[in-house]
């Protein structure tokens, strides 16, 4: 993976805002292109109360253009997601070209519903793992990376998941430069 990675953070009625937030602020730590783009215009509000501004709506994006996608949980805002046709297919779009696909919490059940995980070692929140049928589910680690799928359980989980991801596209190095910075370990 490289510098041009162009990451896709969709923004849902109900998302959870720890998990939202540490993946895009740490991703963009990393000089990473992030677009928080919400499924409807305008201001949106997390499962707690807390209201984001996207960059854009996912309306006025092309996603034949992003190389990434990244899901934060919560509900009612992975059912969202999972009820958007856009989203699906382009998780299914990059699947299919081998891209990296990341959902934390019960946002693997986007990827339940695009028809991804068959065989594919994941983790997720523990409410939602029985529901992952035909995923090889684990509890243990607290993120799982399997080929180009990456997932983890929850926001307690946000920080080392969005670590990951940096490592995964830019380096262990700058990871861990980053977790040092931030006082992670």
């Amino acid at each position: 993976m490289t510098d041009a990675e162009k990451i896709l953070v969709p923004l849902a009625e109900g998302f959870e805002e720890i998990e939202l937030t540490t993946i895009v602020d740490v991703l963009r730590r990393a000089e990473l292109d992030v677009t928080v783009a919400s499924l409807a215009p305008g201001r949106v509000r997390g499962s707690h109360g807390i209201v984001i501004e996207p960059d854009v709506s996912l309306a006025d994006v092309d996603t034949g253009t992003f190389t990434m996608i990244v899901l934060a949980g919560g509900q009612p805002g992975t059912r969202n997601l999972a009820a958007d046709e856009r989203l699906i297919e382009l998780v299914r779009r990059l699947v299919r070209e081998n891209r990296l696909v990341a959902a934390i919490c019960a946002a693997p059940l986007v990827l339940h519903r695009a028809g991804v995980l068959h065989g594919i070692e994941v983790t997720a929140h523990p409410s939602v793992q029985a529901q992952l049928d035909g995923a090889v589910v684990r509890t243990e680690p607290r993120v799982v990376t399997s080929g180009s799928i990456v997932t983890s359980q929850g926001a307690g989980t946000a920080m080392e998941f969005a670590l990951s991801i940096v490592a995964m596209l830019k380096g262990r190095a700058l990871a861990d430069r980053l977790g040092l910075a931030m006082r992670v370990q």
